[in-house]
């Protein structure tokens, strides 16, 4: 439950900072930062930034997903003494973000495709108190405020989170580093019904989230052996308290080699969108009668399921990290995860003629699940090198292989394919950084992702393998000015990497394009 933000100290961040551009795709940007001090105790900062980007590529010309956005914020750092330090940081935004939605109600049409911007706007505030005891001890209190304003096309949401976390660090032995911390999150939301098809009930409601943690670093050889045991404790107001175990093993027999092992037990609790949630969608009408000449519509409604249960996952992990050479080393690391209890998308009756809400439907009666169990497994190899001060090249490549199947006596209708579908198997990466000159800097990447055959348009089409590359050129023009050219996606005009649009016509091409695009960002920064 712990609300991390990490952000720079206020005074790593001195002095004025601006840089600005644009290009093809993202069309402008403009981001300023001022940092400052009053007096040896007190440093703050300041920013603002904004910025629109043009629409990716879609099939039939309907460039909506364009996106605006405009954000401010501050941090300010009190050290009141070299063992109490106060910090206070909040931002403010205000956005819109273009998107496509099927908007589904129970008077005609009964579903429509609706493009139009998402309104997104609210605000955060945070305050901490960090507290040295010495000797090893210290502590932190937190809390934070934030209000999210969301209205979409056939949804809205206005919310109000209140979080309060306890964190607490100090070594019981020569041989003990413990932390442990309590946090308590209260979140207040308005559902607004924008479309009968898309509803909470009730709309009005209070998520409760309450943790507890303890953790113990344990040095069982110094230097070569340590282990790492915890747990934490989930509780919300759909269910009691989840423990979360785990175990890790760390030992590095030689100052170039370390090796791993951890074992953990993890949840996901259920949530107001299995818990409160109606979604329904239009199927068709029945054929025309002469008393019903356009047919009765006929619609699917995933209702809310009010005994979802928490998904639960065992873990796995081994790992080995080599340096080969002064310059070279690779990191291994594989997994094995056993899941149940998972989400599924569950049809829980027959087809019945149903008159509330009106006017009267045939309806399709479903709910979401835990009809799903399974297991992954997978491998990631990254190496680096450095064959110069001022060339550095990386890689990585992960293998990932998901195997999900219906749990006994479940009712998915078949839902495994589309889940296993859209996550690669194999992804591989490729960078290469190097400084040319004094002056000069040029990164290239290089991507590679396999077929996502859950992500799809038509039946039968998919997203296809793809590979594409990134460049970047930085020019330091003096000390206080950089100039960069940027080039993203550039091996092809457009490719796909995830699902469709909506689409009134369900025979239409309707994967997403993301577009090549290129900018040019000047950058400029005082007191360097």
């Amino acid at each position: 439950g712990v609300i991390n933000i990490i952000t720079k100290r206020a005074k790593d961040s001195k002095g004025t900072l601006i840089s600005a551009g644009g290009g093809s795709l993202d069309q402008g940007f403009l981001n300023a930062r001022y940092g400052g001090s009053y007096g040896d105790k007190l440093n703050y900062r300041v920013y603002g930034k904004t910025f629109t980007r043009g629409p990716e590529y879609h099939w039939d010309g309907r460039n909506f997903d364009d996106w605006r956005s405009v954000q401010g914020g501050f941090r300010a750092d009190w050290d009141r003494d070299p063992n109490n330090t106060l910090t206070v940081q909040g931002d403010i935004y205000d956005q819109r973000d273009g998107e496509s939605v099927v908007a589904t109600s129970y008077t005609a049409p009964y579903s429509s495709v609706i493009d139009d911007n998402a309104r997104l706007s609210g605000g955060n505030i945070m305050a901490r108190w960090d507290h040295s005891q010495g000797e090893g001890k210290d502590f932190s209190i937190q809390a934070y405020y934030d209000r999210t304003n969301r209205r979409e096309p056939n949804f809205a949401d206005l919310r109000d989170t209140y979080d309060v976390d306890f964190t607490q660090h100090w070594k019981l032995l020569s041989w003990n580093n413990v932390t442990w911390g309590l946090g308590a999150r209260f979140s207040h939301g308005h559902d607004l019904e924008v479309v009968s098809g898309l509803t909470f009930l009730p709309a009005i409601r209070t998520d409760r989230l309450l943790t507890a943690f303890v953790q113990d670093e344990i040095t069982l050889v110094p230097k070569v052996l340590s282990l790492t045991i915890g747990t934490k404790l989930l509780n919300t107001n759909f269910t009691s308290f989840a423990p979360e175990p785990s175990a890790r093993l760390l030992l590095t027999p030689t100052k170039s080699t370390t090796l791993w092992a951890a074992a953990t037990h993890a949840v996901r609790t259920p949530s107001d969108a299995e818990r409160d949630f109606f979604l329904s969608g239009y199927q068709g009408s029945t054929p025309p009668t002469p008393s019903n000449p356009n047919g009765i519509p006929v619609f699917a409604r995933f209702n809310a399921n009010r005994n979802f249960r928490p998904e639960q996952m065992n873990g796995y992990e081994l790992g080995f990290r080599q340096m080969i050479h002064q310059n070279i080393y690779v990191d291994i690391a594989s997994f094995f995860n056993h899941y149940h209890n998972l989400f599924s998308e569950d049809i829980t009756g027959g087809l019945f003629l149903e008159n509330d809400p009106a006017p009267p439907h045939y309806l399709l009666p479903a709910e979401f699940g835990n009809g799903l169990k399974g297991q992954t497994k997978g491998v990631e190899v990254a190496p680096e090198w450095r064959p110069t001060e001022s060339w550095r090249l990386r890689g990585s490549y992960s293998y990932l292989h998901m195997n999900l199947e219906r749990s006994p006596n479940s009712l998915d209708i078949g839902s495994a394919p589309g889940i296993m579908g859209s996550s690669p198997q194999h992804q591989f990466m490729a960078q290469s950084s190097v400084d040319m000159s004094k002056v000069l800097q040029l990164d290239l990447d290089f991507r590679y992702v396999s077929a996502l055959p859950g992500q799809t348009g038509l039946p039968g089409q998919y997203v296809q393998a793809y590979e594409t590359a990134d460049a970047r050129l930085g020019w330091r023009l003096n000390s206080q000015f950089d100039l960069s050219f940027v080039g993203r996606n550039l091996l092809q005009p457009h490719h796909p990497e995830f699902g469709s649009d909506p689409s009134a016509d369900p025979t239409a091409v309707a994967l997403v394009g993301i577009r090549r695009s290129a900018y040019v960002k000047l950058t400029w920064t005082s007191g360097r």
